[in-house]
């Protein structure tokens, strides 16, 4: 298998594992589905980690393959191919991704699949699919202007250039920059506090925040509302009044 699922003190893993560059065949795109669902569905799971190992997170596609793929071939698999990373971004858990290295194309789509992305100081980022005579196929051309906004969006998708973790940051694709070898260990890190923290509410804030930005602002704050409202149905949200009042803010223990 090239896309594996590490579990340890409620953080999942989600290693990418296709030696040099990780590039994402149909094979690796299955596995991130599967990853994706099981990480999902499995309560010991109470955050995630995209990790592609120490020297690169996702060159991008595997364009050897593509290439021998025409034009009826792709429309039976483009589908499949955003599912499998819609999978990833919909993991209703707080995800990070942990970049090191190239996260180009599918790689860089990967990364803003995440809620929080944290780059290495020697990472590249981009879309270069303008280079093959293509666009972003995984989502590349939704998500990244959602982030950045239209127009830096379009900067780097129709010129396909690389941006350093630098300007990544400065542009808002990437959260935070650190030394290549703490990579890993902050994303665990900012991973693990949260998943510590109540998990019904952590979903229904990442449901409302995802959900409303696909609306108009009633509808959004009509998610809210709903979620708001249903979360004074669940335990932790006893346990972390009843902390606050007794003990003070901040020294609540959720299950």
């Amino acid at each position: 298998m090239t896309v594996h699922l590490e579990v340890a003190e409620g953080v999942g893993t989600i290693r990418l594992d296709r030696p040099p560059m990780n590039a994402l065949d149909k094979a690796m795109q299955d596995g991130l589905k599967d990853a994706a669902e099981e990480a999902t569905h499995r309560d010991d799971v109470r955050a995630v980690v995209v990790h592609g190992g120490e020297k690169v997170f996702a060159a991008g596609a595997d364009i050897k393959e593509m290439l021998g793929m025409d034009h009826a071939a792709m429309i039976a698999w483009s589908r499949p191919l955003q599912e499998s990373f819609t999978a990833v971004a919909r993991i209703p858990k707080p995800v990070v991704a942990a970049v090191t290295g190239y996260a180009l194309g599918g790689g860089c789509e990967l990364a803003l699949c995440a809620d929080y992305r944290i780059a290495a100081e020697n990472a590249k980022l981009g879309q270069p699919e303008i280079q093959l005579g293509l666009i972003p196929g995984a989502g590349g051309t939704q998500r990244l202007s959602r982030l950045i906004g239209p127009s830096k969006a379009k900067d780097l998708i129709f010129t396909g250039r690389m941006v350093k973790a630098d300007e990544a940051l400065a542009l808002g694709l990437v959260d935070r920059v650190v030394p290549a070898d703490e990579v890993y260990t902050q994303a665990h890190a900012w991973a693990a506090k949260l998943a510590q923290g109540p998990a019904i509410a952590l979903r229904a804030a990442k449901e409302s925040i995802d959900a409303g930005l696909e609306t108009d602002l009633e509808t959004g704050l009509a998610i809210e509302r709903n979620w708001f409202s249903a979360l004074f149905a669940t335990e932790d949200r006893e346990r972390g009044m009843r902390s606050f009042v007794q003990e003070g803010p901040g020294k609540a223990k959720f299950l």
